[in-house]
């Protein structure tokens, strides 16, 4: 039986659907693409560090301009559309290069800049766009839906990537990826809602959203702790697969059967947030999710013994951590749907990505290089703790003391 939010709201009913598929290819994607690099291209710690830091670069780039360009234009559904068609081509340009056998470093990381930058336009858009499809009381409701789709990709996407790889080779495996982002355009296409208000001189310039930003406590805490977090964690992104394959001796499949089934750690994590949330408090909650998301990974370095142990304890990590993470993520986009006004979301969307996003790329090439000179266990060390001190920003924020979701900021 369909939850109610399904039932009653037809257009975020589509989105949903789009976006399930999508995200189930953009799992296999996110293990099918570094294990070609490590199977196919032989890459190194540091040509990965590259890799996933190209990928990541538009964020830092593009995310201000972006949002001051979608805020100035109607059109967020249109602009997410394009940009899932346009991502479903590049990423199929890899499995031919590769079947025609000119699959080169160059072209991986022409594919990973411009995925990443139709990435930071949609997801820019999808800032004012989410508000025009649920109303403010199923803001929770809707993000754990979300989420609980997120979840159940981690958990089949990543399981079929894994075996796809070993069977396939990486590259072959990539094409559901692009045959998922021209099913979410689909039923993008399909979606009937009124546009937010555009501002038509994008009052306050590009860096109205950063100035918003930086005025607003909650917000301003959420962006500090989670960007601490999320540069530390990427700096652990970027070597996991390297360590687990060639340091821990994992094979593909066994590691994406592993990774899919510990993300039912995230998948129930999506069906009980909301009823945390409402039993300690939308802000305690996400507390727990900011600790809990980052401090199980530290059993992936620690990690040692037989065969069958090092398999638990990667297990263990990604159940819990997966847990963690959809408490944060879903009251994080709760909250920010809540309280940012409607004529600032893209460009709040923008500048919030400049930093969140936009330490990813540092932290996946410290990643690259600390792990080129210090070695894959000690960065991975100093990615897991170091992610911890994120907290440090969040916990004397007024976000602690946050029972509901908040009221919208003044503009």
């Amino acid at each position: 039986m369909l939850p109610p939010l399904l039932r009653e709201n037809a257009n975020f009913r589509r989105y949903f659907i789009g976006q399930a598929v999508s995200l189930v290819g953009d799992q296999i994607t996110l293990i099918a693409l570094p294990l070609t690099a490590v199977l196919a291209l032989d890459a190194s710690a540091a040509q990965m560090g590259a890799l996933t830091t190209i990928a990541l670069v538009p964020n830092l780039i593009f995310s201000l301009h972006a949002g001051s360009w979608v805020d100035r234009r109607a059109g967020r559904r249109q602009v997410m559309l394009v940009t899932d068609v346009l991502r479903g081509l590049l990423i199929a340009t890899v499995p031919v290069a590769y079947a025609l056998g000119h699959l080169t470093w160059l072209h991986l990381y022409i594919v990973a800049f411009g995925t990443g930058t139709l990435a930071v336009f949609f997801y820019v858009a999808y800032g004012g766009f989410f508000q025009t499809i649920v109303r403010r009381e199923d803001y929770v409701a809707a993000n754990s839906l979300s989420h609980g789709s997120r979840a159940f990709s981690f958990l089949a996407g990543t399981s079929l990537g894994g075996v796809l790889v070993q069977l396939l080779r990486g590259p072959y495996a990539l094409a559901l990826d692009a045959v998922s982002y021209f099913w979410s355009a689909l039923f993008m296409s399909r979606v009937d809602a009124p546009d937010p208000p555009r501002a038509e001189h994008a009052e306050g310039g590009v860096l109205a959203g950063a100035r918003w930003i930086r005025g607003n406590a909650i917000i301003r805490a959420e962006l500090l702790g989670i960007a601490t977090l999320n540069l530390f964690n990427f700096m652990y992104f970027a070597l996991f697969l390297l360590y687990a394959t060639r340091s821990l001796h994992i094979r593909p499949g066994i590691l994406g059967v592993v990774l899919g089934v510990a993300s039912v750690g995230t998948l129930f994590g999506s069906f009980v947030t909301a009823r945390i949330s409402r039993r300690i408090g939308v802000g305690p909650a996400f507390l727990i999710g900011c600790f809990l998301f980052p401090a199980p990974l530290i059993l992936v370095p620690a990690a040692g013994g037989p065969h069958w142990l090092i398999v638990v304890l990667l297990f263990t990590a990604e159940l819990l951590s997966g847990f963690g993470l959809m408490l944060l993520d879903i009251l994080a986009g709760a909250m920010s749907a809540a309280v940012i006004p409607p004529h600032l979301r893209s460009r709040v969307s923008g500048a919030f990505m400049v930093v969140n996003n936009g330490v990813r790329p540092v932290g996946t090439a410290l990643g690259g290089v600390l792990g080129s000179t210090l070695g894959l266990r000690p960065t991975l060390w100093i990615a897991t703790v170091g992610a911890l001190t994120g907290m440090v920003f969040l916990l004397p924020s007024p976000i602690r003391s946050l029972h509901d979701v908040p009221d919208e900021a003044p503009g």
